[in-house]
């Protein structure tokens, strides 16, 4: 069992321990529930060293508590104190210790909880008006760009599966699903310097906060937009302004960014302003992922259809912010569907050595039926190269993420 080390400051008294402690060997020394009532009975723990939790187990609690601060913040019965009283528990308050979960994202080989990621993201553009607003914000920031320097492909294949196959949690896949597009064309196509690409996360991220539980109701909405919707709508920019501006927020070029990624004009990056030039690549990357979401009224778009809309600008020409994106994550991104001129049909699991011939695993063979295994292809050779996309309402197979992740 793997253990992270938590600081005795972070243990409450009076209150059940959400999650057991272990010393360093990993002996069980108080376990989940028991109840320290005076600090001298903490206090003789200090004989065993640095206290450790399970992650797994702090990981469960928190998505359990994340769970039940939101059914109370939607309840029209729960006050704010009661709301802060249960937040006081939640491990991701310390700033060390359980805030960290080192073996998380440091161990190579350890899984990434994309569910987890959600739930963390859904959170903190929910609670915005939470003083833990912008440790959330740095902590996600600091994880995806972990994920992202570390394996591109799986974060991409993740997010961009999750975009397609559901809409739970809307508004958070798609603020990390543009964060993880632009990041990646930032930095190994545009040549940002990691200054402007850390406020460009920034933005990324926090570009929609204005309208969360809108853009969540939406996608489930079967009526038309309704007039009041529609002015919440136009002024989220600068309600999501607003509420940075509440948080503590004064870079001026991460704010500028947030207010015009709706309204920056087409054309070519350079001789743009830093935000502006942030602003539209986060609109290309922005529209492109929302063309991905299923809606109510709609299945989602095939990503080579959205690639193309991403590439032209809205004059029909070459758009310089879009072609970088497509560059970055490819015409057929991981986690997208193909048809192979074998007749199978496949899923991307990694980028190619150029934007047409990624690798690929076969979910369905030529026959038509689904594989047992997934078949690894070379859509380099001429009898497996890619005829077309192939849109998700049309895959039968409704692939395991998991096990498709371990392919990337």
């Amino acid at each position: 069992m793997k253990l992270a080390p938590v600081s005795f400051s972070n243990i409450p008294l009076g209150r059940p321990l959400p999650f057991s402690l272990h010393n360093a060997e990993g002996t069980l020394l108080a376990s989940r529930g028991y109840v320290f009532n005076e600090r001298e009975a903490l206090d003789t723990l200090a004989a065993h060293g640095t206290l450790f939790v399970d992650p797994q187990e702090v990981r469960q609690y928190r998505r359990a508590m994340e769970a039940q601060v939101n059914a109370m913040v939607n309840s029209q019965n729960t006050t704010l104190g009661q709301i802060a009283d249960t937040q006081i528990m939640a491990p991701e308050m310390a700033p060390t210790g359980l805030g960290r979960l080192p073996d998380e994202l440091d161990d190579p080989d350890a899984p990434i909880d994309w569910l987890d990621m959600q739930s963390r993201a859904n959170t903190l553009l929910r609670d915005t008006k939470s003083l833990r607003f912008m440790f959330r914000l740095d902590r996600l920031q600091r994880d995806l760009g972990r994920v992202l320097a570390r394996n591109p492909d799986s974060a991409l294949f993740a997010l961009i599966h999750l975009t397609a196959s559901e809409t739970r949690y809307y508004s958070a896949t798609h603020a990390m699903l543009v964060c993880a597009m632009c990041s990646l064309a930032a930095r190994d196509v545009l040549n940002w310097s990691p200054e402007l690409e850390t406020t460009m996360v920034r933005a990324c991220l926090t570009m929609n906060i204005g309208m969360t539980e809108l853009q969540d109701q939406l996608t489930l909405q079967r009526e038309p937009v309704s007039p009041e919707q529609r002015a919440h709508i136009d002024a989220h920019a600068e309600r999501s302004v607003h509420l940075l501006r509440d948080r503590g927020v004064r870079d001026p070029i991460w704010l500028e960014a947030v207010q015009q990624h709706h309204h920056v004009s087409a054309g070519p990056l350079g001789g743009r302003t830093p935000a502006d030039q942030i602003a539209r690549l986060i609109h290309r990357a922005d529209g492109f992922a929302a063309r991905l979401s299923p809606r109510a009224t709609r299945p989602p778009m095939a990503p080579s259809a959205a690639m193309h809309a991403t590439y032209f600008d809205e004059a029909k020409k070459v758009d310089e912010a879009g072609a970088s994106l497509i560059k970055a994550v490819g015409i057929y991104p991981p986690g997208s569907f193909v048809k192979l001129a074998s007749n199978e049909i496949a899923t991307v699991v990694r980028r190619g050595a150029n934007t047409l011939t990624p690798r690929v695993a076969v979910l369905v063979n030529r026959e038509g039926m689904p594989m047992l295994e997934p078949a690894i292809r070379d859509t380099r050779l001429n009898d497996h190269r890619i005829l077309s996309s192939v849109n998700y309402k049309d895959i039968r197979v409704r692939p395991d993420l998991v096990r498709l992740l371990a392919l990337t």
